[in-house]
């Protein structure tokens, strides 16, 4: 499975980043090392990354917008317990906790927690676009770092 997924490159990242903030408890930070150590480019493999995690989290806010407790818990497997953890998180700490959509058990549930409070979208996109990017970032940069390592 791995080689397949690396083989098709930026599009299996975009699918995968996709479903990890969806559907599925995925993680897609592997076939983004996978990626920077074969040598694709570190700022492609970052950005189609974050393109579709982001996406992915667009999916959940628009649930929390349209969808209601029924699309929130049978498609995107949010139980009531975690969408209630999310909720007083936000709460206590407001729109910014978006920042942190990019952690796991946390951050699903975080988006749809900003659609159900109908935060406005650009600022929901900004928060949750910026966190995203930065956690793609930070791991394409210690993978290379880790072949720098490796290679001295």
């Amino acid at each position: 499975m791995h080689d397949l997924l690396t083989a098709c490159g930026y599009p299996s990242l975009f699918l995968l980043s996709f479903l990890a903030s969806t559907l599925l408890p995925l993680g897609s930070e592997w076939l983004l090392i996978a990626m920077v150590v074969r040598r694709y480019d570190p700022l492609t493999v970052v950005l189609v990354a974050t393109t579709g995690n982001y996406l992915g989290a667009c999916t959940s806010y628009l649930v929390g917008v349209y969808g209601g407790n029924l699309l929130a818990e049978k498609f995107l497997r949010i139980d009531g317990a975690a969408r209630e953890r999310a909720e007083r998180f936000f709460s206590r700490y407001g729109s910014w906790s978006l920042l942190l959509s990019w952690l796991p058990v946390v951050g699903d549930p975080l988006c749809l927690a900003g659609g159900l409070l109908r935060i406005p979208f650009v600022r929901f996109s900004a928060l949750v676009a910026t966190g995203k990017v930065a956690r793609y970032g930070v791991v394409a940069w210690l993978s290379l770092k880790g072949m720098e390592g490796m290679t001295t």
